[in-house]
């Protein structure tokens, strides 16, 4: 079986998210949606609203598991779930010049693969950052984010911080 992970904090996940993660279903067996929490950064969702909200959203495509990546490095997560590859989006070069490193870091340490998949011309903008402030100054994101996601951030629910290590 061939076996993915989309790794990212989906803090909401949006359309760009999820144009890749339908293309990496239709070339891999499984793909896991690994939902990661960094302890250094506010979060507008809780762990387990991101993963519901990507549950919903996927539920419709074949072989997708969403599960927290929980701590520890994705590497390790990989050799742990027997994946062989990470798929990653690209909006930009920059993008590219961000993930190079950590695609070979983590080949090296876990003999992990990594597959870039472009984004859409249509997607390229979108980060989560961008679509919850435009959301909170009052633009329309309902073009860029799943009917589940949009009803969220609507709703204006409080932004949530991560447990603290320690």
């Amino acid at each position: 079986m061939r076996r993915a992970v989309c790794p990212g904090s989906f803090d909401p996940i949006h359309n760009g998210h999820l144009e890749v993660i339908a293309r990496a279903a239709g070339l891999f067996d499984e793909v896991i949606v690994a939902v990661s929490t960094n302890y250094a950064k506010k979060y507008r969702f809780s762990l387990e609203d991101r993963m519901e909200m990507a549950r919903e959203t996927l539920a419709s495509l074949r072989g997708i598991i969403v599960e927290p990546m929980g701590e520890g490095l994705l590497a390790e997560y990989c050799r742990h779930r027997g994946v062989s590859a990470i798929v990653k989006g690209l909006r930009s070069s920059s993008d590219f010049d961000y993930e190079l490193p950590m695609a070979t870091m983590n080949r090296q340490l876990a003999g992990v693969e990594t597959v870039f998949l472009p984004a859409e011309a249509h997607y390229v903008h979108l980060s989560s950052t961008l679509i919850k402030e435009v959301n909170v100054l009052g633009g329309d994101i309902s073009d860029f984010v799943p009917k589940s996601v949009l009803k969220r951030l609507l709703a204006g629910e409080p932004p949530t911080e991560p447990p603290r290590k320690g």
